[in-house]
């Protein structure tokens, strides 16, 4: 579950300007605590509601979610690069961060499925707490050596780092749509 995620920090990654491991670490831990909290509420959604919605329909809607929310921040930060190609010039520059709002929204878009699989958890005998944990860690370390590895990737590549990430989050977004609808 964390391999989405994973992509999108080596896309943020590169897209940063010189992250530092506690901007990395910080990212790490946004995307794991949202992705623990995801099958959480999975989980009491599928106990509260075993007569009304199943994993199923869930499933049915959880990869359209994260398909709209993944492209369409990765549209905008296609653009954005754009935009930031102008002011290239200047190196006095600060880093570039990400909002805490774009940062919560794309942790979101990544852990969907995590929310599908919660539900799905409801329905056997495991210890939701310890399972979410274990999801959650995953991905924070995923998440952290993601973006310190796009860190080297964007020091290859360059001011075109923030162009690359908005691609990778279009194509992670149509990966999770089209292997949903082909599996």
């Amino acid at each position: 579950m964390s391999t989405d995620a994973f992509s999108v920090a080596i896309g943020k990654g590169a897209s940063l300007k010189n992250p530092r491991f506690t901007q990395a670490l910080r990212l790490g831990l946004i995307f794991g605590i949202v992705e623990a909290i995801t099958p959480l509420i999975g989980w009491g959604i599928g106990r509260s509601t075993t007569y009304f919605i199943d994993a199923a329909f869930i499933e049915r809607w959880d990869h359209w979610v994260a398909f709209v929310i993944l492209v369409g921040l990765g549209i905008y930060m296609f653009f954005e690069s754009l935009q930031s190609d102008d002011d290239e010039d200047d190196t006095d520059e600060k880093p570039a961060k990400m909002s805490l709002a774009k940062t919560m929204l794309t942790a979101l878009g990544t852990s969907i499925d995590a929310m599908a699989i919660g539900v799905s958890l409801a329905f056997i005998e495991v210890n939701i707490l310890v399972a979410a944990a274990l999801i959650g860690l995953a991905t924070a370390i995923m998440v952290t050596i993601g973006v310190m590895l796009g860190k080297a990737l964007g020091a290859l590549i360059g001011h075109r780092a923030e162009m690359f990430g908005g691609a990778m989050l279009v194509a992670i977004g149509t990966w999770i749509l089209l292997s949903h609808m082909m599996g």
